[in-house]
């Protein structure tokens, strides 16, 4: 099966991080942007894209925050994939596959479809659906595939969010770190009142 070797990864990698040690570390992976490079304040979340409190905030917050502070240049906004499960890991893959420019694009179809995609009752269920949402994207069979079976871009994916979550302590998603301060998943008006008074901080030393 096609996952078969993203799966595998993941439970070694997961289940024995002592073979970590004997053998070399993977790289981590940079960060994937939205907003400007200069802005004053910049947002991370933590989410997995099987947690259903991320695809509410997707729905619910992250178009306010984008028109508001993305768009606007006040806010750098990263998501960081967390794998709690392989469909999480699975989806993370996906969304990666199509590239840096089309990573949110593809995040976004798979929060908004999550409980489509998530319903399948089999991991070649859910496998099938997320095919389906790559070939909407504009990925191939092929392209898919590949990505899917990269073992070494897999471990660089579950390296990069376990070094990225336990230097924050993340514990639960959405978790975000707003101007450096960790701040758990609230509604919009409470996130941001946090977001305008980090910008209030910042307001000094950007004269």
């Amino acid at each position: 099966m096609f996952l078969r070797s993203a799966a595998t990864v993941f439970a070694l990698t997961l289940a024995a991080p002592v073979l970590a040690q004997e053998a070399a570390t993977p790289e981590t992976l940079p960060d994937i942007a939205q907003g400007a490079e200069d802005a004053p304040v910049t947002m991370i979340e933590y989410a997995s894209f099987t947690c259903g409190h991320c695809a509410n905030f997707h729905t619910d917050v992250y178009p306010q925050l984008k028109a508001d502070y993305i768009d606007t240049g006040m806010v750098r906004f990263v998501q960081r994939d967390v794998y709690f499960d392989q469909p999480g890991l699975w989806a993370g893959i996906l969304a990666r596959c199509g590239g840096d420019d089309r990573f949110y694009p593809v995040s976004g179809m798979l929060f908004d479809e999550q409980a489509t995609w998530l319903a399948g009752g089999t991991g070649d269920e859910i496998a099938a659906n997320l095919r389906r949402i790559g070939l909407k994207a504009g990925m191939t069979e092929d392209q898919m595939t590949a990505c899917w079976n990269d073992t070494g871009k897999v471990e660089q994916l579950i390296a990069t969010f376990q070094a990225n979550a336990t230097a924050d302590e993340i514990e639960a998603t959405p978790t975000f770190i707003i101007g450096g301060e960790k701040v758990s998943n609230q509604p919009w008006d409470s996130m941001k009142a946090v977001i305008d008074e980090k910008l209030a901080e910042a307001q000094p030393a950007a004269e």
